[in-house]
């Protein structure tokens, strides 16, 4: 996780004692969010996208992004009138909805400023989580504690806000990966089940690359009409898409939104986890029923494999 880059400075010496190089800190945040939910915000890159920059004056750009065993995560953490911050993060273990270990290399300007080994325990219930995250730090700059403090405790108060207006759906599908990327991948595939029971898509135009969209409608058995333009930032080949959900063409982002695909004994599982813009808009969602519609889409998705 980036620390705020305005507490340091790549400039500073390095300290010619060991007093205050290393730490173990501490952190716990309980969020209202279902156990299953808080471990995607926790390692979904699209979800980790949003909730990394500790304050409104940091952008941070991610440049890697592979949460799985022996993966890794490289972002550049910058701020008007400071050096970029470069954070490498490697994951070391990956316990599902239960634990995360990875390492952490800071650095700016080619100079190491501190490495950390931060253990994640998450748990809770179908209602509420707890997350509980401890970084053992090693500074090779000074005053890289309080960075860390400063960094890590408004990154997690984003994580628990995230994770509050997220939504995940997983369905396993008995098929292959390679099947079910496939039908989701493929312009002419895609629009044939995409959407709840009884809703149809009309296609405006589809590009399902990075840096395409999807501009279409959602047609409702009693023939509402429902405007959408997805947007596609990544497309990595039958592992996992990111994208936006806006209200019609070039309208108002709702979500953001990514669908992985994983092998599990020659089936696949497939999650589609959502985060609104809006606390607000979270609570429309559930309340018109958009977990039970979207659990519905990945049940058309099964049913269309079935039948090629």
């Amino acid at each position: 996780m980036t620390q705020n880059p305005a507490t340091n400075s790549a400039t500073r010496a390095v300290p010619d004692d060991r007093k205050g190089r290393f730490a173990t800190l501490t952190f716990e945040r309980d969020v209202a969010a279902p156990l299953a939910v808080l471990w995607e915000a926790w390692t979904a890159p699209a979800a980790r996208a949003i909730w990394a920059a500790p304050s409104p004056s940091v952008t941070v750009e991610f440049l890697e992004a592979d949460t799985r065993v022996g993966g890794r995560e490289v972002s550049l953490c910058k701020v008007e009138g400071h050096p970029d911050i470069r954070c490498e993060c490697g994951w070391l273990a990956l316990q599902p909805a239960l634990c995360s270990v990875n390492y952490e290399v800071i650095s700016s300007e080619g100079v190491t400023q501190s490495v950390a080994l931060v253990t994640a325990d998450i748990s809770g219930t179908h209602e509420r989580s707890r997350l509980v995250v401890t970084v053992q730090l090693s500074s090779l700059a000074e005053d890289m504690e309080a960075g860390y403090r400063e960094g890590f405790g408004a990154g997690l108060d984003n994580l628990a806000g995230a994770a509050e207006r997220t939504m995940v759906l997983q369905r396993v599908i008995q098929a292959p990966r390679s099947i079910v990327w496939g039908a989701w991948m493929n312009p002419e595939t895609l629009p044939q089940w995409w959407g709840p029971e009884g809703f149809s898509c009309r296609t405006k135009r589809i590009d399902l690359r990075a840096g395409g969209e999807w501009v279409f409608d959602m047609i409702a058995p009693d023939g509402t009409v429902f405007p959408n333009h997805h947007l596609y930032n990544e497309v990595r080949p039958e592992e996992r898409i990111g994208y936006t959900l806006h209200w019609g063409e070039n309208g108002p982002k709702h979500a953001d939104a990514w669908a992985s695909f994983e092998d599990q004994d020659g089936a696949t599982k497939v999650t589609l986890g959502m985060v609104f813009s809006t606390a607000a808009e979270f609570q429309e969602a559930k309340g018109f029923g958009a977990l039970e519609l979207g659990l519905q889409t990945l049940g058309k998705l099964e049913r269309f494999v079935a039948s090629r």
